[in-house]
């Protein structure tokens, strides 16, 4: 069998066959990892005749020569249209705002784009498509909050107010933003609110959802919404007061009990919504409607998800139904849908309460005077046996996960157990599936984070389960998705902010810049051997952060307490700490030294600070650099020792279960916090007067 043209199938695919890795050394897949990720893809290679046949199906799949649903180009940039349509050929432009263009390709067979952004319907001949016109760039942090701006971001879980019942939610967010915005707070970064498994409570990381396009019901504030008497009634009626008040003290959240007795929660709340004649009806049925197939999908998905359960009781992935119930349009499943309505519209209901939450939350934000208010955060992908999966098959890869090679991070790459979407069919159904998650996102923010946003350009897969060094890049058609978030971003006048770090393609970065996409700069990673970049040196392309929730905070990393917890996991040997603290050693001088420059003393620092005063210090120091956002973790704003997450480790670490010590309308006042928050304010204040000379 000719390796040649298995690279030809794997090329034709988008599969990168050589790659350069974090160590800017050459690497090639090998043919064994190749075959591995093109059957999973659908894509048999295992023969000649078989490597023949699946670029045959490739071709027609994927040809040059089939018009696509929908077209990108950016306003006013000719469109190459060769491959379809003959030069001169007569065209129709329905614009989207109701004017209508009519004109003729020119002699190269280009279309001139409108000045006017928006998706608008082409006609030539008997062919019509979507023709997505996008603006050069998204909204700019600096057209929305000027120069100079800052914020905080939370792990949304972590909050507390009296009556949460154990978990933070909507209202103790509209707290939160409330109490950041007194303190000058631009914008407010939340952890991600997508939907997980309703039957799969143990399951909470949020970078793992079931879902992107809906909500964690979990938390939704159901007072805030409905009233407190209908709550207070419905906790009676539940006999869960007790409980409520236990997971409410705990410093950990309780997931299992948590989702138990919310569950009971809003079941009874439905229950009496459903029965009661809620004058808040309409507007739920509004939102249903609007909602579509995609909300009742997710819905039926919630109900079949835990009505299908194997022998032993526990749910199944989807693909592990009846043949009948594996496709979301099916008969079967329309007939389960209804012997099951409502089961159906309870979801439905808990959705409603989330994204009305959500609504609020972000009304609140804006109105104590936050210019961006809330910034979703978007995670990579979704797990392959999930709502999102099942709904939008042809478009996501199931049978693929999504990982990271090994890296300067991660030795021995990451598999993150999750799926993306299809490159191919993204642009056979017009990036669907893309642009309803774009808009789900931006719903209710004026920001939105994109983790790994590398994945836009490529992301490396590997058969679900494998180790990631079984992996391999495939691209994505990173033109035309940047258009349509250019795009969405705009009409939703948001923010855009792209987590880039690791193993990045060359040009990426100045790609997005052009955007108005900002990357993202890391305080603990901004250093050479320990030599740490003065403010003035960072990226005025990238938003600046001490750290992010799979790292220490400062005061953490400052002490130790990371290399402490990989010793204590298995991550690390007790024999290697000696020499993993002084490594740290030179790295918290060479930082001490940094922070005492910028302080304006001179010289070696004549001694090192202590944990709190490296945290204002820290703080200070992001407020003198160039970024156009300079975003602080609550914890470190309010000096916590625990990180959120340790990336690799389930059960012997508390990942995303950590609750902050006080309540959300007034976590930022304490002493220390305002002193921390108000320093980083003033040095904003010198970057805003430094911009405008």
């Amino acid at each position: 069998m000719s390796d040649r043209r298995l690279f030809e199938l794997a090329e034709a695919a988008g599969l990168s066959i050589d790659w350069i890795d974090a160590d800017n050394k050459e690497q090639r897949v090998s043919p064994e990892v190749l075959r591995g990720v093109l059957a999973e893809l659908g894509l048999p290679a295992d023969s000649d005749d078989a490597i023949a046949d699946s670029l045959h199906r490739l071709d027609a799949t994927i040809g040059g020569g089939t018009l696509p649903p929908l077209l990108t180009v950016d306003r006013n940039d000719r469109l190459d249209l060769s491959r379809f349509f003959a030069p001169g050929a007569p065209f129709s432009l329905q614009l989207e705002q109701g004017e209508r263009l009519d004109g003729h390709l020119d002699d190269a067979a280009h279309l001139r784009a409108p000045d006017a952004i928006g998706y608008h319907q082409l006609s030539i001949g008997d062919s019509s498509l979507c023709l997505a016109v996008a603006p050069h760039a998204c909204p700019t942090v600096t057209e929305r909050a000027g120069p100079g701006a800052w914020g905080l971001t939370v792990q949304l879980y972590g909050l507390r107010r009296p009556g949460d019942g154990g978990l933070g939610d909507t209202e103790a967010l509209e707290q939160l933003a409330r109490n950041a915005a007194a303190h000058g707070a631009h914008a407010l970064g939340i952890s991600p609110v997508h939907a997980m498994f309703n039957a799969y409570p143990d399951q909470y990381s949020p970078y793992s959802p079931s879902s992107r396009l809906f909500y964690n019901a979990l938390y939704c504030s159901p007072g805030s919404i409905l009233g407190e008497r209908p709550l207070r009634q419905a906790i009676e009626r539940c006999g869960i007061g007790a409980e409520l008040e236990r997971l409410e003290q705990l410093d950990l959240v309780d997931w299992p009990a948590v989702s138990a007795s919310h569950q009971c929660l809003l079941r009874t709340l439905y229950e009496d919504f459903r029965t009661g004649g809620n004058a808040q009806q309409a507007d739920f049925d509004s939102f249903r409607a609007a909602g579509g197939e995609m909300l009742e999908n997710h819905c039926r998905f919630e109900v079949l998800h835990d009505h299908f359960r194997s022998p032993g009781g526990l749910p199944q992935h989807w693909r592990g139904w009846p043949e009948d119930y594996r496709d979301p349009t099916s008969e079967a499943v329309r007939r389960f849908a209804e012997e099951h309505a409502d089961d159906v519209s309870f979801y439905a209901f808990s959705q409603w309460l989330m994204a009305r939450g959500l609504e609020r939350a972000q009304q609140a934000a804006r109105s104590a005077g936050m210019p961006i208010g809330l910034i979703a955060d978007l995670a990579v992908g979704a797990d392959g046996g999930g709502s999102q999966a099942w709904s939008r098959q042809s478009e996501l890869l199931a049978s693929l996960s999504v990982g990271a090679p090994p890296d300067i991070m991660n030795r021995d790459g990451q598999n993150w157990g999750i799926s993306a979407f299809s490159p191919w069919g993204l642009k056979q159904h017009g990036f669907r599936a893309f642009i309803e998650m774009l808009r789900a996102n931006l719903a209710h923010a004026g920001g939105m984070r994109i983790d790994h946003v590398l994945g836009l350009k490529r992301l490396w897969v590997m058969p679900a389960g494998a180790d990631p060094k079984q992996g391999v890049y495939l691209d994505f058609p990173f033109d035309d998705m940047l258009r349509l978030l250019c795009l969405e971003a705009a009409r939703h006048d948001a923010v855009i902010l792209g987590e880039d770090l690791g193993t990045i393609p060359p040009g990426l970065r100045e790609t997005l810049a052009r955007r108005g996409i900002l990357g993202m700069r890391v305080l603990l990673f901004e250093h050479h051997h320990g030599h740490f970049h003065a403010p003035g040196h960072w990226s005025s392309q990238a938003l600046a952060t001490t750290t992010t929730h799979d790292i220490p905070t400062i005061a953490g990393w400052w002490q130790g307490r990371d290399i402490d917890w990989r010793i204590r996991v298995g991550q690390n040997r007790e024999d290697d700490r000696e020499r993993h603290w002084n490594e740290r050693q030179h790295e918290r001088w060479g930082l001490n030294r940094a922070l005492h420059a910028d302080a304006g003393g001179h010289g070696e620092a004549p001694s090192l600070l202590d944990p709190a005063d490296a945290v204002d210090a820290s703080a200070r120091f992001l407020g003198h650099s160039p970024a156009p956002l300079v975003l602080l973790p609550v914890e470190d704003a309010l000096g916590l020792d625990e990180q959120p997450n340790m990336p690799g480790i389930i059960h012997t670490h508390p990942n995303w279960q950590r609750r902050y010590p006080g309540e959300a309308a007034t976590l930022l006042d304490g002493p220390v916090s305002s002193r921390r928050l108000a320093g980083l304010a003033e040095a904003r204040q010198r970057a805003r007067r430094s911009s405008h000379p």
